[in-house]
């Protein structure tokens, strides 16, 4: 079974970055990985890749026209692959050495369809000790509570994703429009949207190993609480909309909602309380900030999103 995996690219501030995502990709325990660059619309990055990798008989190298965005971008690398498993990696993020081997093993073992892993941080400036592990969704790290061990669930972020090949284009790929045709460029989730689809098509969902970990670089601007409570706020807006567009969507997000209120959040409150701990206090007032955020998001999105 071979993996390719579809790595984009656009600028060059994040090149070294680019590499260690790409490097970790053909470093993998798994012998049969092909890496699909695709630049989207920038020559000089283009021309850097094919100077570092051009020579490489396993990795193949597009640049776009011009700048069409991430998910068209995915979409271009998926009809460049020749694999028939097609995953999906940022350029910010680096695989474990493993993770193509774990993903390979949901397909032969578990009869997946979808498979995914595990987002791990890696901080680039430090942990901030405000933040709740609940919402490190915010910050594209699998957050606490989202899967009890290995399992099917919905989807698992977009820098850790793959499907089978054939799967992925009878769907037709990711909906490159979700933003653009629905007249909302602050929509998000093009890996929910097209998950749901599959689920609806299939009966699927994406089969989750969190042995198949993916290490996401959460830069410094991504760790300010201004930058959260902003991302909370149009997370939830998001997640109203998609309820618009997609058919049964919205149960998981509720319920994880209700476990924060209902578990989280008293647990916190309670632990801060007994230990007298500062830290502990301070994360139960961000959690219910955040909350409230995704909150606000998610109303706001119901008068613009009327069913």
């Amino acid at each position: 079974m071979k993996v390719s995996v579809v790595v984009c690219t656009y600028t060059l501030d994040m090149y070294e970055h680019f590499q260690e995502a790409a490097d970790s990709v053909l470093a993998q325990t798994y012998d049969d990985v092909e890496l699909v660059v695709v630049v989207d619309g920038t020559p000089e990055v283009y021309e850097r890749v094919v100077e570092d990798y051009g020579d490489r008989g396993d990795t193949v190298i597009a640049c776009n026209d011009e700048n069409v965005g991430l998910l068209a971008s995915r979409n271009r690398g998926a009809e460049l692959a020749s694999g028939d498993v097609v995953a999906f990696i940022d350029d910010d993020a680096v695989a474990d050495e493993t993770w193509a081997e774990r993903l390979v093993r949901a397909y032969e073992e578990e009869d997946a369809i979808a498979a995914g892993g595990k987002m791990t941080p890696e901080w680039i400036a430090g942990k901030p000790s405000f933040l709740p592990e609940e919402f490190y969704w915010l910050v594209g790290v699998t957050h606490r509570g989202f899967a009890h061990g290995p399992g099917e669930v919905r989807n698992t972020f977009g820098s850790n994703i793959s499907f089978r090949a054939d799967v992925f284009e009878e769907l037709g790929g990711f909906d490159i429009d979700i933003g653009g045709r629905k007249g909302d460029k602050n929509l998000q989730g093009g890996e929910t949207e097209l998950c749901a689809r599959m689920r609806e098509e299939y009966g699927q969902g994406v089969w989750y190993d969190p042995e198949a970990e993916v290490a996401h670089k959460v830069f410094e601007y991504r760790t300010e609480f201004r930058w959260l409570v902003d991302r909370a706020f149009w997370q939830g807006y998001s997640k109203r909309a998609m309820e618009s567009f997609v058919e049964n969507e919205g149960k998981e997000e509720s319920g994880f909602l209700w476990m924060l209120l209902l578990e989280s959040a008293p647990k916190r409150l309670n632990r801060a309380v007994r230990s007298f701990q500062v830290n502990y206090l301070l994360q139960f007032f961000v959690l219910c900030i955040l909350t409230i955020s995704v909150g606000t998001g998610y109303v706001f999105a119901m008068f613009r999103y009327q069913s």
